[in-house]
């Protein structure tokens, strides 16, 4: 027997509209009044649909393809600010995926658009992975095979990512699978951290599509099961110490760099920050000085700091300038400032917002709901990735993994692997694509 909320007009209603939502033989359009599913049983009709369990024997037939591409992307390098040439490899197979309005935008995003039905009201959805990787321009980036384990610098981040979406607009395209909304699938650039999400912030406050994109989706992490749906930001600075300098011995007693710095350091380390939510500071770089016998006449330190709390992140923020500034005019007394005075320059060297999507939202708990088929309950996660940047504008935006069980490892490091075994791959895609065509469905 159904269970009562099926029984009902309302859940028979809502039911009706989910299949409604995906097209897939009926003619008709997201009603953007009607509540979409929130439910396990409501979940379940969306992925029984054959349509989707065609496009999911798409990507099982072509396996051998992903694979391919994923050793192909992974084999061009991709160093910070180095993407151009992956980007146009990349622009070039979206394009033979079959995308439309394919382009590179001036930050050096590439991206396509998927429509959905004609006619349908629901709001864009980007769903993206990011075509850098943290390696510098000179490393060796050849994949290397043994069984199913494929390694390789970047191959998991965010290479996997990148060869997934190609290999997903194939199989909807292919399984004729429409959806409620237009997607618009992103290469984006920048997302590692020198980059400083310029790849997303472009494509949020300049690109074409700024004004356009209601939802977020990047493809950028190593399980399934996690899903980030709160963006840790974080602060980081350059802080340079200038003073006069001299001999160490015949300019003994003036005021130097390296003193103001060490006792900036030593106060940072002394302050005292909230434990939960969780904020942190670190001195990460230190630089400067000429010689061992040479009072310096510039020093300078590299300082992160990050909090999930836009609020917490400011506070300890403005808490590190007084403590610079408290440093400063503490040598400057300390020492003779007859040659000169001790001055500091806090330059930032990235910025990256922070916030959360609540699970409260209708798309974390469609998300729920999709997962719930799978038996599967989301593990909400803190990280820091792409979609710090919408939400920091408020927009619905998260990042889910790659695969499920944390099937690839060592990441950020030369010896960077994933597992390529066709069974668990093919699940991973079914949880993966369920998820964002779930979200495609929304009004």
């Amino acid at each position: 027997m159904l269970p009562s909320f099926l029984r009902s007009p309302v859940g028979i209603g809502r039911i009706l509209t989910l299949v409604v939502a995906f097209g897939w033989g009926l003619a008709s359009v997201v009603d953007a009044q009607v509540t979409p599913p929130a439910s396990n049983a409501l979940a379940r009709q969306l992925v029984s649909n054959p349509r989707f369990k065609a496009a999911v024997g798409v990507f099982d037939r072509d396996f051998d393809r992903f694979v391919n591409e994923l050793v192909k992307l992974t084999e061009i390098p991709a160093p910070p600010f180095g993407e151009g040439p992956r980007g146009l490899a990349y622009q070039a197979m979206l394009k033979e995926a079959g995308l439309e309005n394919v382009e590179m935008d001036a930050e050096g995003n590439v991206m396509g658009l998927r429509r959905g039905k004609s006619g349908t009201t629901a709001p864009l959805l980007a769903v993206a992975a990011h075509l850098d990787t943290v390696f510098p321009a000179g490393t060796n980036v050849t994949v290397k095979r043994s069984g199913t384990r494929l390694m390789a610098p970047g191959i998991g981040d965010d290479t996997r990512g990148l060869a997934f979406l190609l290999a997903l607009i194939r199989a909807l395209n292919e399984a004729k699978v429409e959806t409620a909304s237009d997607i618009l699938f992103v290469g984006n650039v920048g997302e590692e951290g020198p980059g400083d999400l310029r790849g997303v912030r472009y494509l949020f406050t300049k690109g074409p599509w700024k004004d356009r994109i209601k939802r977020f989706i990047t493809v950028d992490g190593g399980n399934l099961d996690l899903v980030a749906n709160s963006g840790l930001g974080s602060l980081r600075y350059r802080v340079t110490f200038k003073g006069p300098g001299g001999h160490s011995w015949g300019a003994f007693g003036a005021v130097s760099p390296a003193f103001a710095m060490g006792d900036a350091i030593a106060r940072l380390g002394r302050l005292q920050v909230p434990k939960s939510p969780k904020v942190s500071y670190n001195v990460g770089v230190i630089s400067g000085g000429t010689s061992v016998n040479s009072i310096p006449f510039e020093t300078t330190m590299e300082i992160d700091m990050r909090a999930v709390s836009p609020t917490a992140l400011k506070d300890v923020d403005a808490q590190f300038k007084a403590i610079v500034a408290e440093a400063v005019s503490a040598e400057n007394a300390a020492r003779s400032t007859a040659n000169g005075r001790i001055t500091a320059d806090i330059k930032l060297i990235g910025d990256r917002p922070s916030g959360t999507t609540s699970p409260d939202t209708l798309e974390l708990k469609q998300i729920a709901a999709t997962m719930g088929v799978y038996d599967k309950v989301p593990v909400w996660e803190v990280s820091s990735t792409d979609a710090n940047l919408p939400i920091s504008l408020g927009i619905p935006a998260f990042a889910i993994g790659r695969s499920s069980g944390g099937k690839g490892g060592r990441g950020h490091s030369l010896d960077e692997w994933v597992d390529v075994e066709k069974i668990q791959a093919v699940k991973d895609f079914e949880l993966a694509a369920a998820l964002i065509l779930s979200i495609a469905e929304l009004p």
